[in-house]
């Protein structure tokens, strides 16, 4: 599998795969405190998500449990984010999610996967960053895929599957998603 520069390889039986399966079991036992809290506790909720990613969120990012990921470390969130309920970040590749973004309810932000080809599926995990520009929507039941960016101002529309970069400023939608129509004030 060659090297695309964003695309990172990891090979199954490594020091690289053990460290992997270390940070999903930390992020299983973090997930399953924050999944047992409620609505009102936000404060809580900022803190342990704070302690997924590794660093602090800032007071206005709010998300309702429950909520799924496989890592944390990866995962970097702006100002005045809003993660709905039921959502689920697998975050290997990179998860950039930049200010004023509201993620809807069942949406999957997918970094990572693995090789077509059947004899070398469980061989390697592959993983391309995701980036979420400013003011983005990305309403409920929406799929986003490794390798995409989605501009700023665009919507995705629900239960849209995003296998292509979106351009600023856009409404797509569909499986796979497409330009529906350019977005103005």
């Amino acid at each position: 599998m060659a090297d695309d520069g964003c695309t990172r390889i990891i090979a199954g039986r490594t020091p690289e795969s053990a460290a992997m399966l270390a940070d999903v079991k930390r992020a299983m036992s973090i997930t399953a405190r924050l999944n047992r809290l409620k609505f009102n506790d936000a404060d809580e909720v900022r803190a342990l998500f704070s302690e997924l990613i590794g660093r602090k969120v800032d007071d206005s990012f709010l998300l309702i449990p429950p909520f799924y990921t496989t890592g944390g470390p990866d995962i970097r969130v702006g100002r005045n984010v809003f993660i709905n309920q039921n959502c689920t970040f697998y975050d290997l590749g990179g998860l950039d999610i930049a200010d004023d973004v509201l993620i809807g309810p069942n949406v999957s932000l997918i970094t990572s996967g693995h090789p077509l080809e059947p004899s070398r599926r469980r061989a390697f995990t592959t993983a391309k960053p995701i980036a979420i520009g400013r003011n983005v929507w990305i309403a409920a039941g929406a799929t986003v895929t490794g390798g995409v960016t989605v501009g700023e101002n665009s919507v995705v529309a629900a239960g849209s599957v995003v296998t292509r970069d979106v351009p600023p400023n856009t409404l797509v939608g569909g499986n796979p998603a497409r330009v529906i129509r350019s977005i103005a004030e």
